[in-house]
Order: C-alpha cells, then sequence, then structure tokens
C-alpha cells in the first residue's frame, strides 16, 4: 500500500487496486462511515449520486381500472 496523506489524526492508504484505507492514530483501521467522511474531505473520493427514480409503466395502472370494469359488467 501506498502512503498517500497523513494528519495528526490519521493515515490514508492507496491499495495496489486503486481502492482507500484509513488508519487513525491509534493504530486502528477506520470503517464505514467515518472512513467514508474522511475520504470525503479530503477530497479522494465523491459522494454517489442519487439515483434517478424509475418511472412506472404506464400500462399497468390503466390495465387495472380495466379489469374492475369487467369484472362489474359480467355480474
Amino acid at each position: 500500500m501506498q502512503q498517500v496523506k497523513k494528519t495528526a489524526d490519521y493515515t490514508i492508504y492507496q491499495k495496489k487496486s486503486g481502492r482507500y484505507a484509513v488508519k487513525g492514530k491509534d493504530k486502528q483501521w477506520v470503517h464505514a462511515e467515518d472512513k467514508t467522511r474522511i475520504l470525503n474531505a479530503e477530497q479522494l473520493i465523491k459522494p454517489p449520486e442519487p439515483k434517478a427514480p424509475v418511472p412506472q409503466s404506464e400500462s399497468e395502472p390503466e390495465s387495472a381500472p380495466e379489469a374492475q370494469a369487467q369484472g362489474q359488467s359480467e355480474s
């Protein structure tokens, strides 16, 4: 691993795979949200963009009322 940046609170390493590892001042690895917050602050990664909502197919909502109308006319 290659050392990218060292501060008083943590050391950032870059793995051969391109991913980052963060070791705290207590020599323990930093995980999850803390790691993400540190890497975002150092601008080594960018936050994920929210996914666009998937539009529903227009044929699905139309078929339901038709089925109900057909069911009522048969009675």
